[in-house]
């Protein structure tokens, strides 16, 4: 194997750089050329690929988001659209392809390496989704951008006696939320997985007033089924909740910043990890961290489900949120 591809795809996840970095200079290492396919499935139909060199990717270690930008793409999903990906890389001499990214992007290059193309994919995704690894690209800096932003609303929160509802990504996968709620110190939470009624956050503010808290925060994950804005505006209706009512959605802004070291490692591993496979003959499979070693299992496997929280964790969160 000679010319090998590689692309983000779906929602960016700092640490992307740090992969694709990886990947290019362990193809060097190995004497193969390394194509960068620019706006993931949507690139590839369109025949955008571009040969990375090692100064390409010098100084991209500690950037946020993806040089290669990422896009979703329709048109993939159809076999017209897989046969003509298919075409597009075949064109190109690309003799394998290694997909960075989260479960959408997963699923594409399963569906290539179904039609007999080498694929090897990357977990990259902030909400720790993608299951059979223990964590994917990103999760660790997003957690940390989360609880930054808890720590600074908290400190605004005590100063004139409110509550505040933090908002966090996690859309299937409540992850985030549960984990910044432990490590924030927060009062309540609610995540797609166990939901926690309106009410219930409603006795859980007017609790911590009662006992004399000059603060209090939920965390809710973007996945339950209620809207952040509708919580805040039937607990401004509860005259016993004695906090004012404050609401902030982080948004983007967890996605974006500077990978923490953890992700740096983490993703350099990863990358070098999934062009020695390709190298070696693997397809249809994703690296993933098992414990402190890297392994490689089947896409499939991994996509399968999304990936469950710990139990425990829920346990942790009520019994420290006294």
């Amino acid at each position: 194997m000679k010319r090998i591809a590689v692309m983000t795809s779906g929602g960016d996840s700092p640490g992307m750089n740090a992969a694709i970095r990886a990947v290019v200079r362990t193809g060097i290492e190995y004497d193969i050329e390394v194509f960068g396919i620019r706006q993931g499935y949507s690139g590839m139909l369109n025949g955008d690929f571009h040969k990375l060199t090692s100064f390409e990717v010098s100084g991209i270690l500690q950037r946020g988001g993806t040089i290669l930008q990422t896009a979703r793409n329709l048109d993939f999903k159809t076999p017209a659209g897989q046969a003509k990906g298919l075409r597009r890389l075949n064109e190109s001499g690309i003799e394998g392809l290694i997909v960075i990214g989260g479960d959408g992007s997963l699923r594409g290059g399963t569906t290539l390496h179904k039609l007999g193309f080498p694929v090897v994919g990357v977990p990259a995704s902030i909400d720790n989704d993608i299951d059979i690894t223990n964590t994917s690209i990103g999760v660790d800096t997003a957690l940390n951008t989360i609880i930054d932003a808890l720590d600074r609303v908290r400190d605004t929160a005590s100063s004139h006696t409110r509550a505040f509802i933090l908002e966090v990504m996690g859309r299937n996968c409540g992850y985030l939320a549960i984990i910044a709620s432990i490590v924030g110190g927060a009062e309540i939470v609610s995540v797609p997985e166990r939901e926690v009624s309106m009410e219930d956050i409603h006795h859980a503010l007017a609790d911590a007033y009662v006992r004399g808290k000059s603060h209090a925060v939920a965390v809710i994950a973007e996945g339950v089924s209620y809207r952040t804005t509708d919580l805040v505006d039937y607990l401004n209706n509860k005259t016993d909740v004695g906090f004012d009512i404050r609401l902030t959605i982080l948004g983007h802004i967890q996605r974006g910043g500077s990978p923490s070291a953890f992700d740096r490692l983490l993703a350099t591993r990863m990358g070098v990890k999934a062009l020695e496979s390709l190298r070696s003959g693997e397809s249809g499979v994703m690296v993933a961290l098992d414990g402190r070693e890297l392994a490689t299992v089947p896409i499939e496997q991994a996509i399968a489900r999304v990936k469950p929280i710990n139990p425990n964790y829920f346990e942790l969160a009520r019994i420290l949120s006294r």
